[in-house]
C-alpha cells in the first residue's frame, strides 16, 4: 500500500507491504453536519452553557476576541465573520472590537500574515493586533505561583472572547479553550511556570480531570475571566468538522467529546515502525511544532522500534531555547536530567524528545542539514521511503508498521497496556 504523508507544501511517499501494516491511523469515520463557517453558525445559534453572544455581550463594553497566530491551524477567516454578526446585533460598533493574535512564545506576524489569517472581511472591520508579551497587566496568581500577566488590550477589555481549535495537546490534554488566554496571550514567565507542570504522569494527551497543567491554566479565569468562546474541531485537512459556543468551560469539554470521537484510536499492540507526519504545512514548519506528532507517535511505537519522523523543518528547529538545549546536551538523556532540575520553556521540548530516544530511535526526514540532525541526537533520512527500507532491513520481513499521516491529531491508544 502507497501512504502518502504531507511534507511542506508537498507530500512523501512510501510504499508499506499489505502484510506488515498494522493500520493507518487517520480520523475515524464520522458524518459530520454541518462544516465550515457553516458549523461555527450553528454553534452561536445553539450555545452550550450560555446564551447567545448577541444576548451577552452589551452596547459600550470593549471586546477582544482572542484568536491563533499563524502556527496554529485554525481558520480564523472561516470563524470572525459569523463573531462580528453577532456583535454587530447586539449593537457593539466595530471601534470597540479588537481581535488580537495569540502569539504565545511565537514570533511576531506580518501585516501580510495577520490579513491571512482574519479574512479580508475582519481585517477591514475592525483592529487587528499581535499580542505583546512586553506590555501586558499582572491579573494575578495561581495557587502553584503561576503569574497570570495577560497583554494589555486584553486585560483592559470589558467583554472577552477566545477562539481556538481543539486537538490533542501533549501534556495540558487538549488545545482550545482557556489555552487562547494562557498561554496565548501571556508572557514567557507565565508559560514557562505553567509548563513546569508537564513532568506530571497526568499531564498528558486527552486528559482534562486532574491534569495539573490544564488545572493551572484555568484558574487565571478567576482572575482574567473569558466571557465566550468559539471553539472548532479540524479534519485532517484542516477544515472546520464541529465547532462549540458559549462558556468556556462547558463548551470546551463538548468539543473534547466530539475530537475523541473522531481521533482517538485504538490499536491492538505497539508496532517496531512507526511513520508520522503532522500533515505538512503549516504544522511541519519547524520542529519545534513537528514534536506534536512525534510525542503522539510514541505511543504506537514499541521499545526498541523505530520513528520516521516526516516534517518539512524548512525554518529549522522554531525556537532559540529549543535549538540551545538540543545542540548543547552532551548526551539526549543528559536533556532529562536537567528538564528535572532547571525547567526552561523551549528546553521542555527538548526533553520531551530526549524521553522518547529513551526507548525508540528516530529517523527524520527534513530539509535541515544531514549533520545537524545528527547533532541534535537523531538520524537523517532523505526520503521517507529510503528511511522505511533501513528499517525493514533492520527488523525483518515480519516487522509491524503503523501510519500516522496526521499525527499531531490522532492518538493511539494500545489495548494491551
Amino acid at each position: 500500500m502507497v501512504i502518502e504523508f504531507g511534507y511542506g507544501t508537498g507530500i512523501q511517499a512510501v510504499d508499506v507491504p499489505d502484510r506488515n501494516l498494522m493500520g493507518v491511523l487517520t480520523a475515524n469515520e464520522m458524518e459530520h453536519e454541518r462544516h465550515g463557517a457553516e458549523a461555527v453558525e450553528y454553534a452561536l445559534e445553539n450555545p452550550i452553557g450560555a446564551a447567545k453572544l448577541s444576548e451577552t455581550v452589551k452596547p459600550g463594553q470593549k471586546v477582544a476576541i482572542i484568536t491563533s497566530d499563524i502556527s496554529r491551524p485554525l481558520p480564523s477567516y472561516d470563524v470572525l465573520p459569523a463573531v462580528l454578526k453577532e456583535l454587530e446585533k447586539a449593537g457593539i460598533p466595530d471601534e470597540d472590537i479588537t481581535v488580537v493574535f495569540a502569539l504565545g512564545s511565537h514570533r511576531k506576524q506580518t501585516e501580510e500574515e495577520c490579513r491571512k489569517l482574519a479574512g479580508d472581511y475582519a481585517y477591514g472591520k475592525v483592529r487587528c493586533i499581535n499580542s505583546d508579551p512586553d506590555d501586558c497587566i499582572h491579573m494575578g496568581t495561581s495557587s502553584n505561583g503561576t503569574p497570570f500577566d495577560i497583554t494589555r488590550t486584553v486585560a483592559e477589555a470589558d467583554f472577552r472572547i477566545a477562539l481556538g481549535n481543539i486537538e490533542f495537546h501533549y501534556f495540558a490534554g487538549y488545545s482550545g479553550g482557556v489555552k487562547a488566554l494562557m498561554p496565548g496571550v501571556s508572557t514567557p514567565a507565565a508559560i514557562q511556570s505553567n509548563h513546569s507542570l508537564m513532568v506530571s504522569p497526568d499531564a498528558c494527551a486527552g486528559k482534562l480531570e486532574g491534569n495539573p497543567v490544564r488545572a493551572d491554566l484555568e484558574e487565571a479565569l478567576k482572575f482574567c475571566p473569558i466571557h465566550y468562546i468559539v471553539n472548532a474541531v479540524l479534519d485532517e485537512h484542516k477544515h472546520i468538522v464541529y465547532a462549540v459556543a458559549g462558556d468556556v468551560i462547558t463548551a470546551h469539554r463538548e468539543g473534547c467529546k466530539y475530537l475523541d470521537k473522531m481521533y482517538r484510536k485504538p490499536i491492538p499492540t505497539r508496532a517496531d515502525i512507526v511513520l508520522v507526519s503532522q500533515g505538512g504545512a503549516p504544522k511541519d514548519a519547524n520542529l519545534y511544532q513537528t514534536q506534536k506528532a512525534l510525542d503522539n507517535a510514541k505511543h504506537a511505537v514499541r521499545k526498541g522500534g523505530t520513528m520516521i519522523v516526516i516534517g518539512a523543518c524548512n525554518e529549522g528547529l522554531g525556537s532559540a531555547k529549543f535549538e540551545e538545549w538540543l545542540t548543547g546536551a552532551p548526551t539526549a538523556h543528559s536533556m532529562i536530567e536537567r528538564i528535572g532540575k532547571d525547567f526552561q520553556l523551549g528546553g521542555h521540548k527538548a526533553a520531551a524528545i530526549a524521553m522518547v530516544l529513551e526507548n525508540a530511535r528516530i529517523d527524520l526526514v527534513s530539509e535541515m542539514d544531514d549533520d545537524f540532525v545528527r547533532s541534535i541526537f537523531l538520524n537523517p533520512q532523505p526520503s521517507a521511503q529510503k528511511a522505511f527500507d533501513e528499517a525493514m532491513e533492520r527488523y525483518g520481513e515480519n516487522a509491524t508498521v503503523i501510519a500516522m499521516p496526521f499525527g499531531g491529531a490522532t492518538l493511539p491508544m494500545p489495548q494491551d497496556e
